[in-house]
């Protein structure tokens, strides 16, 4: 930390999401001194394929860099500390030399890969990776993204074989940038997404890889959450030499950030999809209910791990509801819509728009509409709107409480969507579960910053990150349990629709 005090020492985290890039900046005490957040370009080339120009999200995260900076009024010189967290399964290749990706980004929501995670399911290696990794075959993670590219970006699979091109996800590939070229590692977080890690071991699987046709000579080295991984070279607005000393997956960090750090801690984080990370311990729990197991933390030398469920469009479906059918101008006014009526007018909407995760796990299920008639307005989509992402988390929470045999009473909630009053006391109430919000939703990037800080000696242990106070606030269920589990079923009857 040199000879400037603690109290002149800041953290920069940033947070690479699926639809724009947060940069925060705290300071000794988790203070939020700044926030900026760049958007950048979706593409959808064909019907449910999702990629990203890998130099937008580098540009996104550089001016949120340069503002941030700005906005907290300080010296570059003053940041002790850098945390990534980042948008996970999401997949990219590019030249070791040149740093060019030969192939956009393909995002975690592409769904190309379904026909090939059909054939490996088919041929019976679903229960192999499920072992092996704790996650099911789907299009969701990084294994066939890979595979696709490899298979179908002429001359990419002999250069790989070469060795001169390098694989990461959304982390290794800042990680990379920002060292200048210098440091290809991923974390353990992110690993565990990639269908090629032995969540046990935290290994990347030889067969594995033979079974996916991913050479090992891509993959980047897996570290912990914790720790120095890198540090800055070259990096616009930014001195040499700062340590990059927290990384993790987007929704690891928000639980590292809501202080999850003991078995039976649960989060929600409510983005672009939605999802819930329940603090399983030390032993990962296999589940038999379409939850799958993760690595929650690896830290000095402990691994903590989680069951997940993820329903993939959630903040998305507002997003669509303002660029598609243009029925709001900002996705913050849909709370107000959506209290413009006194129920859904018997509207129930599936946004299945990249399919259904946990518990179906059906990449070809699309969206649903159903329950119009001519008295229908926008307030009511948009109400019917705000129930499917609460209803798709309950179906989680319910997979999750049969897996762990017991009840999830509490839930910490946090991203964008989580500021919407309206939004928290309906999941409440179909959940039947207590929520607490943090004053700061923006526990993802809080989490990297909290990591980063952890990594730079800001806090000694996790015991002193456990005494810092975060503001909060309760949702407490309102709702009767007859009337609960009513509404489920009208839920459940209408994915029934959506899945024919």
């Amino acid at each position: 930390m040199g000879t400037v005090p603690l109290s002149q020492k800041f953290i920069l985290a940033i947070d690479q999401g699926t639809t724009g890039s947060t940069v925060i900046i705290i300071d000794s005490r988790a203070r939020l001194r700044a926030k900026a957040t760049f958007e950048f370009k979706q593409s959808f080339p064909r019907p449910g394929w999702v990629e990203h120009a890998p130099e937008d999200i580098w540009d996104s995260v550089l001016k949120g860099i340069k503002r941030a900076l700005q906005e907290a009024k300080i010296s570059s010189s003053q940041i002790a500390a850098i945390g990534l967290a980042n948008q996970r399964e999401t997949s990219l290749l590019w030249d070791r030399q040149s740093g060019k990706a030969v192939y956009p980004a393909i995002v975690w929501q592409d769904r190309r890969t379904a026909a090939f995670c059909a054939s490996l399911k088919k041929s019976g290696r679903e229960a192999l990776f499920h072992k092996k990794t704790g996650l099911f075959l789907d299009p969701y993670f990084s294994g066939t993204k890979i595979h696709w590219i490899l298979e179908y970006v002429p001359g990419v699979r002999a250069r790989a074989q070469k060795g001169e091109i390098s694989f990461g996800t959304i982390d290794s590939f800042l990680l990379w940038k920002l060292s200048g070229g210098k440091v290809h590692k991923t974390d353990a977080s992110n690993a565990s997404r990639t269908l090629l890690m032995d969540i046990k071991t935290l290994r990347w699987d030889e067969k594995l890889c033979s079974i996916l046709g991913v050479p090992m000579n891509i993959l980047p080295e897996i570290c912990p959450n914790v720790g120095v991984l890198g540090v800055t070279r070259g990096v616009p607005n930014l001195p040499d030499e700062i340590p990059i000393s927290g990384m993790a997956g987007d929704q690891q960090a928000a639980l590292f950030g809501q202080r999850g750090f003991s078995k039976g801690d649960a989060k929600c984080t409510f983005g672009t999809g939605s999802f819930i990370l329940l603090n399983t311990g030390e032993t990962p729990v296999l589940s038999r209910w379409g939850n799958v197991s993760t690595v929650a933390l690896y830290f000095n030398g402990k691994v903590s791990y989680a069951l997940e469920g993820g329903a993939f469009i959630c903040g998305a479906a507002v997003q669509w509801l303002r660029d598609g059918l243009k029925i709001i101008r900002s996705s913050s006014e849909i709370e107000k819509l959506a209290s413009s009526v006194s129920d859904n007018g018997g509207v129930q909407f599936v946004p299945a728009f990249a399919g259904l995760g946990v518990p179906y796990w059906n990449p070809e299920v699309r969206g649903l509409i159903c329950g119009l008639t001519r008295g229908v307005t926008g307030g009511h989509l948009a109400l019917a709107t705000l129930e499917a992402i609460s209803l798709q988390n309950v179906d989680i929470l319910r997979a999750m409480a049969k897996d762990i045999h017991g009840p999830i009473k509490t839930l910490r909630v946090d991203g964008g969507a989580s500021s919407n009053e309206l939004l928290m006391q309906i999941q409440s109430d179909y959940s039947g579960v207590c929520l607490y919000r943090p004053e700061n939703v923006e526990t993802t990037a809080l989490g990297a910053a909290l990591m980063a800080g952890l990594g730079a000696g800001f806090w000694k242990n996790l015991e002193e990150i456990k005494k810092i106070r975060i503001p909060e606030k309760k949702f407490i269920p309102a709702m009767g349990s007859k009337k609960r589990e009513e509404r489920i079923q009208i839920w459940h009857q209408a994915i029934a629709r959506a899945r024919l």
